[in-house]
């Protein structure tokens, strides 16, 4: 057990998320465009409030998974590392006579997170305010930090310049934070059940097997890939869902590798050994039928 990962379960542990894709969306057509193309509600949204939502295709596969944060004159989208390419395309293949900018701004700013369940101590130790609910933020100084975490575990991620990165991470480690590795990171977003896309979200997954329903709004009307996701709601099923597990041995499955789970088929998308339990955790989409 590194110091990191005791650190994400016991105490709190600051995370370099910089390597994340941050794209600044203005104009006054953003909210608009953003309501038409992702799965959450974005009209509704106000200055400081944020939502996990999904970019689908026409056939309600998901394309890519990203947090969005609402401020006064624009919205910020966070997303995965891999996914930073392939959001900017997809949304500007929309933007037809819409008054919207794009600007990706992930060179220029940084992210950390500060997850554990001392985060907001150390939070309250520096001055800084904490965010109530999920996905919403508030500004500390010329940072933002939003509810949202990596791992699942209690936290919060701070945006910033990339100057003052360093910074930030000084005054967490005086509170008493320990940097957290990649590994651990993976090994408590796993042990917490939290999937990952590129890992275990896949461009063929579809958003109710994904189990991730916290991404989809069935009251906002109509969006990409909206008229499958209604038709799979009526239908009231999915053939596979995504699934925390725990399979029995000592040996690691790799990702892609076919298991059973309660007499059911499954796929292993991630799978880690738990220094807590000692058991195999893992992800799986297990099927339904």
């Amino acid at each position: 057990m590194t110091q990191g990962y005791e650190a994400l379960r016991r105490g709190a542990a600051w995370i370099d998320l910089s390597k994340r894709g941050r794209i600044a969306v203005r104009g006054r057509d953003r909210a608009r465009l953003l309501h038409a193309i992702t799965s959450n509600e974005v009209k509704k949204m106000t200055p400081g409030s944020g939502c996990y939502a999904f970019l689908l295709s026409p056939q309600g596969r998901i394309q890519a998974d990203l947090n969005l944060f609402c401020f006064e004159d624009r919205f910020l989208i966070d997303t995965e590392p891999e996914l930073r390419e392939k959001v900017l395309p997809h949304i500007k293949k929309y933007i037809i006579a819409d008054q919207v900018e794009l600007e990706d701004v992930s060179a220029e700013t940084a992210a950390i997170g500060l997850e554990g369940p001392s985060a907001a101590t150390i939070l309250a130790t520096l001055g800084a305010p904490v965010p109530g609910t999920d996905y919403s933020h508030v500004a500390w100084d010329d940072a933002t930090i939003a509810a949202v975490t990596v791992t699942g575990q209690p936290g919060v991620r701070i945006f910033c310049p990339l100057e003052k990165a360093a910074a930030f991470v000084r005054q967490f480690e005086s509170a008493g934070a320990m940097a957290a590795s990649e590994d651990d990171v993976r090994l408590a977003r796993i042990e917490n059940g939290r999937p990952r896309y590129g890992e275990d979200i896949r461009d063929t997954s579809l958003p109710q097997e994904t189990q991730q329903m916290h991404a989809v709004s069935f009251t906002k009307g109509c969006y990409i890939g909206q008229e499958i996701v209604e038709r799979i709601r009526a239908q009231g099923r999915v053939n596979k869902k995504l699934t925390r597990v725990v399979l029995p041995g000592s040996t690691l499955p790799a990702h892609g590798d076919k298991t059973t789970i309660d007499g059911a088929d499954a796929e292993v998308t991630s799978a880690v050994l738990s220094p807590v339990s000692g058991e195999i955790v893992a992800l799986a989409y297990v099927r339904t039928t």
